[in-house]
């Protein structure tokens, strides 16, 4: 298991759920194809979950 994962905001957030677009503000994904790193844990694997479809996510 990787301790790491890379996130990349890869689809807009304009139509999103009002929910999802602040889960991505959060994470501090502001542009597209803008990328952050954050530990593998269960809370992020949950934020991930939730907004699958709109990033990309690779174990580093």
């Amino acid at each position: 298991m990787a301790e790491r994962v890379k996130i990349t905001l890869v689809k807009s957030t304009i139509g999103a759920n009002a929910k999802h677009k602040k889960i991505v503000e959060s994470l501090g994904l502001r542009k597209l194809n803008r990328s952050i790193e954050l530990p593998n844990n269960d809370a992020t694997k949950g934020v991930i979950a939730q907004i699958k479809h709109l990033v990309k996510v690779e174990e580093i």
